[in-house]
């Protein structure tokens, strides 16, 4: 799986990359088929709200895009934020599938067989 990371308004040292790429770890095993995982780093400058860091996420997978982000005062607490996100995201992507693939295998076991019709008139 591949990382990439952008940093807007900030640095994306070595330390966070390892604490991405050690978080992120959970999410290749969970959905293997996962081929990128683009990483955006924002320092919001808002009067307001004084060092604010915002983390958006976006991981692929073939056919289908997970997107998640998140706000914290800090890079790790946004990352975890971000990573139960998209975790939550897969495991609902993975319940509805096998929900769509018992439905298919029930109505195919539904559907009267020809070959095992009553041939009594014969």
């Amino acid at each position: 799986m591949d990382l990439t990371f952008t940093g807007r308004g900030l640095a994306v040292t070595d330390e966070v990359r390892e604490i991405a790429e050690h978080k992120l770890a959970h999410l290749a095993r969970l959905e293997p088929r996962a081929t990128r995982v683009d990483l955006e780093f924002i320092a919001e400058h808002h009067p307001r709200i004084d060092g604010t860091k915002r983390v958006e996420a976006a991981l692929y997978v073939p056919r289908k895009t997970f997107r998640a982000e998140a706000e914290a005062q800090d890079i790790p607490t946004a990352l975890d934020r971000v990573t139960d996100r998209l975790d939550r995201q897969i495991r609902d992507y993975h319940g509805r599938r096998k929900k769509r693939a018992a439905r298919k295998d029930a109505l195919e076991s539904a559907s009267p067989n020809p070959q095992t019709a009553d041939t009594t008139g014969e």
